[in-house]
Formats: C-alpha cells, structure tokens, sequence
C-alpha cells in the first residue's frame, strides 16, 4: 500500500470497489492492512482441522467399542483390529499436530494484523499495546483472558458508526462463544491426555478413548465458531475501512488502493 505525495491541489479519496480493501485516511497514525487473505487461509486450516478432529473422534469410538470388547472376551477381538486402532490413533494424533500448529501460526498473524487496524479505527479503545497480540498468548494463566480481552476491544474498535455518529451496536456473542468453547476445549484435551497415557487396562483405554472422542468433538464446534468470529470481524474491518474512507479526505494527498 502506497500513499501518494502531497500535490499542489486537494485530490479526493477513491471510492471503494466491490472485493478490495480499501486504502486508510491519509492521515492515519498507522497503516491499515487487510486480513482478508489471512481471514481466508485460516477459514481452510480450520475447517480441515475440523475434519480431522471429526475423523478422530470416529477412531476414539471405534477404539472405545474394540476395548469395551476386549474387556469382555479377549479371544473375540482380532489382533489385526487392536493394530489398525493403534495406527489410526496415531496418524490422526500427528495430523492433528500439524494442522494445531499451522492454524495457531496463521492465527496469531491474522490477530495481530486486525488488532493493528483496530488501532487506526479507534486509538483509545485498547488497554495494551498491539504486541500483546501475540506475546499475550504465551503468558502462563494470562492466556486465560489477555487473548480475549484483546479479542474484544479489537471487535469493538472495529464497529462501524451510525449515521448519527455513535458506534453501531454489534452483538460480541461471537467473541465470547469462541473463546469459551476454546478454552474449554484446551482443558479437557490437557485432561484427556493425562487420562490416557495412564490408562493400562482395557477399561481404562476405553474410558479414556471416549473422553478423547468428546474432546475432539467439542474442538470441532471450537472450529466452527473460530470461523464465525473470523468471519465476522474481517467483514467489520472492511466495512469500518470503506466508512473512513469515504468519510475523510485529507487537502494534498490522496490513497491508492491496495
């Protein structure tokens, strides 16, 4: 993104097309940036994640049915079983791996940038500076609110105005249910790992594959609503970016789109 230099007579502000993001005031303290290609990368790395944690949860209650067998007549459940359950655990454990840390490494830019653009829309809407974007997730028990709190007040710096000049209201409910979810589903998979890696029993391999299967399940709607809240605060940036935009001119300089 570029801004022209100042000329000698005023130049107006473009108007915004249709699927661009539009180019900050001139005079903003910061430059905006779009996360639409972010917001678009990790609408993909969630929904496979989704679908591998779906197949998982399948593989944890295929495990469960095998070991409430087994439990009950050894000789009934086939070897070949008991190894295909055993090589599906672990495949969907490592692709699960892989897809946590790439979503978490794409989500921890796209958070970052959007709360940059908060900054630009609304400079005293944050109680912490932009860094606590990213160093804030690595903060042991601080990462049970700082996120969140970021989360919100970047939502909230995001709203659009009115036409009477107060901010719009738009309903956080998608900031607090995908961050409940979340973090619920963080406990019970630190639980369920504990649970089975103690397990030694067939009873207790059942029981903790079952709760692996709910675990997975609950990270599944996690998913889904980290889709939602995406979504939703992109679109909001990018309607707060075209409102300024076509709010503001500044005499002497005009913005080029991205």
């Amino acid at each position: 993104m570029s801004v022209n230099a100042p000329g000698p007579s005023p130049s107006p502000s473009p108007s915004p097309q249709p699927g661009s993001w539009p180019a900050p005031p001139p005079h903003a303290a910061d430059v905006l940036r779009s996360p639409q290609g972010l917001a678009t990368a990790l609408t993909a790395l969630l929904s496979a994640g989704a679908a591998v944690d779906l197949f998982s949860a399948g593989v944890g209650l295929y495990t469960r049915k095998l070991m409430t067998d087994y439990a009950v007549d050894p000789a009934a459940v086939e070897s070949g079983s008991l190894d295909l359950s055993d090589s599906l655990t672990t495949r969907t454990g490592f692709a699960q791996g892989l897809f946590a840390l790439a979503t978490a490494v794409v989500f921890i830019i796209w958070f970052h940038r959007v709360r940059c653009n908060g900054q630009v829309f609304r400079p005293d809407a944050f109680s912490r500076s932009a860094g606590w974007a990213i160093g804030g997730w690595f903060v042991p028990i601080g990462n049970l609110f700082i996120p969140y709190r970021t989360a919100r007040e970047t939502w909230e710096a995001s709203t659009p105005y009115d036409p009477d000049g107060t901010h719009r209201r738009v309903s956080v409910a998608p900031v607090i249910a995908w961050w409940l979810v979340f973090i619920a589903s963080e406990f019970l998979y630190r639980f369920a790992s504990a649970q089975y890696v103690r397990a030694e029993t067939p009873e207790e391999i059942r029981d903790a594959s079952a709760l692996n299967a709910a675990v997975d399940l609950t990270a599944v709607v996690a998913a889904v609503l980290a889709v939602v809240f995406v979504r939703k605060l992109t679109a909001l940036q990018r309607a707060r970016a075209e409102e300024l935009l076509l709010r503001r001119t500044v005499p002497g300089a005009a913005a080029a789109a991205v």
